[in-house]
C-alpha cells in the first residue's frame, strides 16, 4: 500500500492542494480553489477585500474554511484514495491574523458532518476579516512597539526583524487600539497557518516557531513568546495566543468531521502548519548550509537556509525559522520583473532580442551603473521612485539592457552580505529564471553555480514534504528519513539546468560591487561622488 501525503497552501488568491506518493516519488494530484472564481459570494478581488483606503488589505477567514471543503470535494470527484493519506501539513500566507471568540474551539469539537463547515463556524469570529501581509496601515503601531523595545537594533535582536506594517504584532496592536471591545472579546488570535491547522485538527493548534518569527512577538533566539514584545503590543496578549511548537511536531490526528464526511483515515496525522516562506524553503530543497534560492517574479526574493542565527541590524532582511529547526533568511526586492519589463518595453524588445543584446555586451558594462528604482523599493528603502544612471542615459540600448540585470544582482549580493554564510549553490525559480542569459549574469556576479528547477506550488509541495518527513521520523524507524532522500525523490536534481560562472571575472565583479555600493551611498545617504571610482574601474577593465 502506497503512502500518500498532503500539502496545502492557503495563499492570498487561492488554496492549493498537492498530494505526493512517497513510494513512487511522484506528485499524484494537484488542484486549486481560486477564491474570486470559485467563491464569488465573497466578492474578493485577487483574494482580498477592496477597501477605500488602499493601505488596508484584509480577507475573509471564513472563505478559507469554505475553500478547504471545496478542495476536498474535488478530491472525491477525482476518485483520490483519501484513505491512503498518512499525514497532512500546510502553508499559510505569512503574518496574517485571525481573531476568534470563545465559541471557536467548542464549535470545532461539535461539528456535524451533515452541515457545511462555514455555516457551523460563522459565529465564532470576534473579527469578520483578517488583515493580511499586503496591509500597510500600521506605521504608528510599528513605531510605538519599536520605541517600547528600545529602538530598531534592540527590536531586531529580540524578534529577528524590525517592526513592519504587515507583521502580526503591529496589526494586533492596531486592533486593540481601534476596537478594544472586540479585542477583549477575542479568546484566541491565530495566524493563517495555525487557524487552518485548527480546522483540520478539531481544536486549537499551536503556532509553529518558523511562522511565529514573522510576528514581532517571538524571541528569535529562545523561540518562545517574548514578554517585552507582548507587553509592548497589547494587554493580556499571552493569554490570547496559542502555544508555540516546532515545525516538525505532530500535533494530533484529523478531526472526526473530515474522517466521516470525506473518508480520511481517522489515524491521519496533522503536522504543524507553517508560513509560506518557510514551506517554500523546503519546497525548493534548501535544507543544507550554503544553499540559497532566488525567486525572480514580480518582486525578486533572496532566501536561504541558515545553520546559525545571523541578524541584519540594517533592518533590510528578515530572519524566520526553518522547518528543519534551524533558521532562514529572506530579503525582498520590489523592483523585479516589472523593472526588467520597463527596459524591454522601452526599446520595443521581445525577450529573445533582450537576451541577444545582453549577451553581446561585456561583463562590467563599460562601467555603466544603474540604480533601478522604477517603483518604490523595499531593499534598500526608497519611497520616491527614480531611476539613476551613471555613465549613460535612457537612450543607450545596450547599456540599459545589461545595466538593469547587473544592478539587480549586484544589489542582491550587496544587501545579503549580512548573512555570514556565502552561497555555494543558488537555486533559481520564478518566471524570469526561464531566461538562461539572465541567470548567467547572476552566476558571474555571485561567482556561484546556479541550478534551475521547474518547480510549481513550492509552498504546498514543501508542506507535503514536511508531512512525510515527520510521519517517518516519528512512526517508522525502518524508513530512511534524511531530508536529502525525500528531496531527491521528488525534485529531480538530475533534470535541473546547471549554469556555471565564467572563470576570470571574480575580481571584476568584486570591484563592480564596491562601485555599485558607492553609487548607492551617493544617492541614498549623501555619500561621496562615485565618479572618480567609476573612472578607475573603466581604466582597469576597459582601457582602450
Amino acid at each position: 500500500m502506497n503512502d500518500y501525503f498532503l500539502g496545502l497552501d492557503c495563499s492570498t488568491q487561492s488554496l492549493t492542494g498537492v498530494i505526493i506518493d512517497f513510494d513512487s516519488g511522484e506528485v499524484i494530484f494537484r488542484n486549486k480553489i481560486n477564491y474570486d472564481v470559485d467563491l464569488p459570494l465573497y466578492k474578493t478581488q485577487n483574494g482580498v477585500v477592496i477597501h477605500e483606503d488602499p493601505k488596508i488589505v484584509h480577507s475573509y477567514p471564513l472563505m478559507w474554511v469554505e475553500s478547504l471543503e471545496l478542495l476536498f470535494e474535488k478530491f472525491a470527484q477525482n476518485n483520490i484514495p483519501i484513505e491512503k493519506i498518512k499525514g497532512i501539513s500546510g502553508s499559510g500566507q505569512q503574518h496574517g491574523t485571525v481573531y476568534l471568540n470563545d465559541k471557536f474551539e467548542k464549535g470545532l469539537q461539535n461539528l456535524k458532518s451533515s452541515e457545511p463547515l462555514s455555516k457551523q463556524l460563522e459565529n465564532t469570529f470576534s473579527r469578520k476579516t483578517s488583515p493580511i501581509w499586503m496591509d500597510s496601515s500600521t506605521t504608528k503601531q510599528c513605531k510605538e512597539i519599536r520605541e517600547s523595545l528600545g529602538g530598531i537594533e534592540a527590536t531586531i535582536k529580540i524578534t529577528g526583524s524590525n517592526t513592519y506594517e504587515r507583521f502580526s504584532g503591529p496589526q494586533i496592536r492596531k486592533f486593540y487600539q481601534e476596537n478594544s471591545e472586540a479585542y477583549n472579546n477575542t479568546k484566541i488570535i491565530h495566524l493563517v497557518s495555525s487557524f487552518m491547522a485548527s480546522i483540520l485538527l478539531g481544536k486549537n493548534a499551536p503556532i509553529d516557531n518558523s511562522d511565529g518569527a514573522g510576528m514581532n512577538l517571538m524571541n528569535i533566539k529562545t523561540k518562545k513568546w517574548d514578554n517585552r514584545a507582548l507587553d509592548a503590543t497589547a494587554p493580556n496578549l499571552k493569554q490570547k495566543l496559542p502555544s508555540l511548537a516546532n515545525s516538525y511536531d505532530i500535533i494530533g490526528k484529523i478531526s472526526p468531521y473530515f474522517a466521516k464526511k470525506f473518508h480520511f483515515n481517522p489515524e491521519t496525522l496533522i503536522i504543524a502548519w507553517s508560513g509560506d516562506n518557510p514551506n517554500s524553503l523546503i519546497g525548493v530543497g534548501l535544507v543544507n548550509k550554503g544553499k540559497v534560492a532566488i525567486s525572480l517574479g514580480t518582486s525578486d526574493t533572496y532566501f536561504g537556509y541558515l545553520k546559525k542565527l545571523y541578524l541584519d541590524l540594517n533592518a533590510e532582511g528578515h530572519v524566520f525559522g526553518s522547518p528543519t529547526g534551524d533558521y532562514m533568511s529572506l530579503i525582498c526586492f520590489k523592483n523585479g520583473s516589472l523593472a526588467r519589463e520597463m527596459i524591454k518595453d522601452r526599446f520595443n524588445l521581445d525577450w529573445n532580442q533582450f537576451s541577444k543584446i545582453l549577451n553581446k555586451t561585456p561583463m562590467g558594462n563599460f562601467g555603466k551603473i544603474m540604480l533601478p528604482y522604477f517603483f518604490p523599493e523595499i531593499v534598500p528603502l526608497v519611497l520616491n521612485p527614480k531611476v539613476y544612471r551613471f555613465g549613460f542615459d535612457e537612450n543607450d540600448l545596450e547599456g540599459n539592457v545589461r545595466a538593469i540585470i547587473e544592478a539587480q544582482f549586484l544589489s542582491m549580493r550587496l544587501h545579503s552580505r549580512w548573512i555570514g554564510e556565502k552561497p555555494t549553490e543558488i537555486y533559481a525559480t520564478g518566471g524570469a529564471s526561464a531566461n538562461k542569459d539572465i541567470l548567467k549574469v547572476a552566476a558571474n556576479i555571485f561567482n556561484t553555480t546556479i541550478r534551475r528547477f521547474e518547480i510549481t506550488d513550492s509552498a504546498a509541495l514543501g508542506a507535503a514534504f514536511r508531512s512525510a518527513k515527520s510521519y517517518y521520523d516519528f512512526t517508522d524507524n525502518d524508513i530512511e528519513k534524511k531530508w536529502e532522500i525525500i528531496l531527491n525523490k521528488f525534485l529531480k536534481f538530475q533534470d535541473s539546468i546547471v549554469i556555471e560562472p565564467d572563470k576570470g571575472y571574480n575580481e571584476l565583479y568584486d570591484d563592480m560591487l564596491e562601485l555599485y555600493r558607492k553609487c548607492e551611498d551617493f544617492i541614498l545617504r549623501n555619500g561621496e561622488d562615485p565618479e572618480h571610482f567609476r573612472k578607475k574601474f573603466i581604466k582597469k577593465y576597459f582601457p582602450s
